[in-house]
This record gives C-alpha cells, sequence and structure tokens, in this order.
C-alpha cells in the first residue's frame, strides 16, 4: 500500500485582532505538494510555527475534527502565537483545506 498523494492546502487569514504586521483579512498561501510553500506576500514566521504541526497531515486527508481544529467540516483554524492584547501585535485567525 503506497503513501497517499498529498493534496495542495490554502492558507487564508479570516481574522486579524489587534495590528498585524504582515497579513490583512483576505490574504493567504499555497502549501502545494504537502511541502512547497507558494506566496506572493511577505510570511510570518510565528504563522508558519503554529501550521507547522498539522499541515502533513491536513494535506493527506486527516480530518481536522479528528486533529481537534475545527467542530465540523473540511476546514481546519489555527491561530498564530502572539498575544496581542499584551504585546500591542495582531493575533491572526488561518482558516486551512485543500485547494478545490
Amino acid at each position: 500500500m503506497g503513501a497517499q498523494k498529498a493534496r495542495d492546502l490554502i492558507v487564508a487569514v479570516v481574522a486579524v485582532k489587534g495590528r498585524c504586521p504582515v497579513y490583512r483579512e483576505g490574504d493567504s498561501f499555497t502549501i502545494a505538494a504537502g511541502f512547497k510553500l507558494l506566496a506572493r506576500q511577505p510570511l510570518c514566521l510565528h504563522a508558519l510555527a503554529v501550521i507547522l504541526p498539522y499541515y502533513v497531515a491536513l494535506s493527506r486527508g486527516v480530518s481536522p475534527v479528528a486533529l481537534g481544529l475545527a467542530r465540523a467540516g473540511d476546514a481546519a483554524y489555527l491561530q498564530c502565537p502572539d498575544p496581542c492584547d499584551l504585546t500591542g501585535g495582531g493575533t491572526v485567525v488561518f482558516r486551512v483545506e485543500p485547494l478545490r
């Protein structure tokens, strides 16, 4: 039995609390073929740190519900680790789902 082919993932910014110096609501980037990071804009390493533990499983079809990242559906929700209420920065919420 071979490994399941990785699906491309779209990572979209769905909310920004505070003032993020990098992302705005509606920004997005793609993780292609399970490992290629494709973006038209700068990316924040804080954001990537929160996505790294999950992107392989999500690209291989593991349910976001099974990972504890969603209540229902095909999308996972993750949040950057910046506690904006304490830092004056911005906390960003990402929706991660297979590219259709």
